[in-house]
């Protein structure tokens, strides 16, 4: 299928793929298209990397079409004020997940948007700023402000709305999992604002208030550094 693959012929996959009772589950987190995910995966395996395709299936603004552009992109092509486009066309949360995690965080402008989309009016595009600055808190903190961030997650999160607040409350859980110096406040801001406090977790995942979350990460570390 791969090569000569046209718009129309992927259009028409993903039509047989839609499944009713898949997009009733979806449509419930706010994502509008009944693709089984396993499913998706496996076309754009079959289609590997074809950047133009991506390009076209995007612009269609099909959410399973564009779930599946961001698969079979190639990360680093995108331009930087491409990349803002795409964001703010996003509209699902998975496409703009998907878009954050497997594309964004790839790309040579990802420190730029970093900053750009934290300061940015739109909460669900801020999410998106907090999100990057969330991967580098694990993996390149060298530069951050970490004790301007923990100001910044008490003044504002209490009150932010629901995609916004969860990406701040991600920041603060891997604040105090990644930097023990910082864990006591990160633990006291969490205690005191109390953010998802009540969320309902499944037996077995770890609860997203971040007290919880933190000490739990940190335990498990501590018990493998011991085994």
């Amino acid at each position: 299928m791969a090569g000569t693959t046209t718009v129309a012929d992927v259009m028409a996959e993903l039509a047989e793929l839609e499944d009713p009772k898949a997009r009733e589950v979806n449509e419930r987190h706010g994502d509008d298209h009944g693709v089984n995910l396993t499913k998706l995966r496996a076309l754009a395996k079959r289609l590997k990397t074809q950047q133009d395709l991506a390009r076209e299936l995007w612009a269609t603004d099909d959410t399973a079409a564009k779930l599946l552009a961001l698969l079979i992109c190639r990360p680093k092509a995108f331009e930087r004020d491409e990349l803002d486009a795409m964001l703010r066309a996003a509209r699902t949360p998975k496409v703009h997940d998907w878009l954050v995690n497997y594309v964004v965080k790839k790309n040579p402008h990802a420190e730029d948007l970093r900053v750009a989309w934290s300061a940015d009016p739109d909460p669900v595009v801020a999410s998106a700023g907090w999100a990057l600055t969330t991967e580098r808190v694990a993996k390149k903190p060298e530069g951050l402000d970490l004790d301007r961030l923990l100001d910044v997650i008490e003044a504002e999160m209490k009150d932010a709305p629901d995609r916004l607040q969860w990406a701040m409350n991600h920041c603060l859980a891997q604040i105090g999992i990644e930097h023990p110096e910082h864990r006591a406040r990160a633990l006291a801001i969490g205690e005191r604002l109390e953010v998802l406090k009540d969320y309902p977790t499944s037996p077995g995942c770890t609860s997203p208030y971040a007290p919880t979350w933190i000490n739990e990460m940190v335990r498990r570390r501590q018990t493998e550094t011991v085994a």
